[in-house]
């Protein structure tokens, strides 16, 4: 049964460590097209077939040389990149290459093209240069049967160029979690509609997903529940059973209305903690059914999203098998002063610039104007009250 005590609230150390002790990773795997892999990480090792570069390269526009010791050569030819012939140098001869195009095995330098005097079928290099300089060896990105990407890459942008480089269109990669958004509440309203007197335009599935989305987590399924205890048993009954994640907003408290707590005590959900002692967010809850990790975070949107930011993303990271599982924490210089009202450490919204943070107005937990400016959350421990221009404080840098 949930239970509230301010004595029992647990800190937000203890929190994160809660969550970071009950995630795991996803061990399913499913297979992408290279070029729709972005985001996601890999499911094993990925072995290169080819050499990379396949053959010597010219690192540049020049001349291919068979060094001798003049600085006299004899312009035999050209080789440009894409050309499979080969052409035979002997000491002395050189050919016109450029960037990218097979150096010939009978060639053992090239020189820059800005470092050459032409005259017809002669040239003239400014300076003796040593063997191999401006070749790129065979294999020297990769050999063939190396790995080319160990289990655990994310694949980037560039992860992808690579790979495609390599001649490989289809990767094995951590499955993503299927996530659901459980939003409560008489009160709230569908963009769009009329919003009569008492009522509320929806927004907390939306930004949580947009959240998401931002995440390139694209699996998700939004539940809409009224404050019915049957519907809500009914609803997050489907939720639980039919995603790995599952995000509720509102309802968690201990109002006459508030049905999520003991409808996941009818689910027997187990509960990890409930109650933060954090500003905003103390009504959260954490709990498992299962494989199925279950947030409830508070209704009030600002709160939410610092809850996901903090706890939520942990988790994501965490099924996608990541090593690095919570958002980069540095500390930064403020350019104004704030004043911390109450014992509870808060999460306050900040824009972020070179190594200084501005604390915005309007804390608010019910407001997301500050936050739509933020780019960081500014951290105040439980024991700091004043805050002045130019003090050291931590901040959470949020996913841009």
């Amino acid at each position: 049964m949930l239970g509230y005590s301010e004595k029992l609230m647990i800190t937000i150390p203890q929190a994160i460590s809660i969550v970071k002790e009950n995630g795991k990773t996803l061990l399913k795997s499913t297979t992408k097209s290279v070029e729709k892999a972005g985001g996601y990480i890999l499911f094993e090792d990925i072995l290169s077939s080819i050499n990379m570069p396949p053959f010597r390269q010219s690192a540049m526009d020049g001349y291919a040389l068979n060094l001798h010791d003049d600085l006299s050569y004899e312009l035999i030819g050209e080789v440009k990149a894409g050309d499979g012939h080969e052409l035979k140098l002997n000491k002395g001869q050189a050919i016109r290459i450029f960037t990218g195009a097979p150096v010939p095995e009978s060639a053992n330098a090239v020189m820059m093209q800005e470092k050459v005097k032409a005259n017809g079928n002669t040239i003239t290099i400014e300076q003796q240069i040593p063997v191999e300089h401006n070749i790129r060896p065979l294999g020297e990105q990769v050999k063939a049967g190396d790995i080319a990407l160990k289990k655990g890459t994310k694949l980037t942008p560039a992860a992808i160029g690579y790979l495609i480089s390599l001649g490989i269109t289809k990767v094995s990669v951590f499955k993503k979690p299927n996530i659901a958004i459980v939003t409560t509440g008489n009160e709230l309203v569908e963009p769009g509609q009329d919003l009569p007197h008492g009522k509320i335009y929806e927004s907390n599935s939306k930004m949580l997903l947009s959240a998401l989305y931002n995440l390139k987590f694209y699996d998700v399924t939004l539940y809409k529940v009224e404050d019915d205890y049957t519907k809500t048993v009914e609803t997050l009954n489907t939720a639980i059973n039919n995603n790995d994640l599952v995000l509720i907003t509102g309802g968690i408290s201990v109002g006459d209305y508030d049905f999520v707590g003991k409808a996941l005590n009818e689910l027997h959900v187990k509960q990890l903690f409930y109650k933060v002692k954090q500003k905003p967010g103390k009504p959260l809850f954490f709990g498992k059914k299962e494989a199925t990790q279950i947030f409830a975070l508070p209704g009030n949107p600002a709160a939410a999203l610092s809850c996901f930011y903090v706890y939520v993303y942990i988790a994501l990271q965490q099924m996608m098998g990541r090593e690095t599982v919570e958002l980069p924490r540095i500390t930064s210089k403020t350019t104004n002063s704030f004043l911390k009202k109450g014992d509870r450490p808060q999460f306050l919204k900040g824009i972020y610039n070179n190594g200084h943070v501005e604390i915005l107005d309007g804390q608010n937990s019910s407001m997301l104007q500050t936050f739509a400016l933020a780019n960081a959350l500014v951290f105040v421990p439980e024991n700091v009250n004043n805050i002045n221009t130019g003090d050291d404080i931590e901040v959470i840098l949020l996913p841009k």
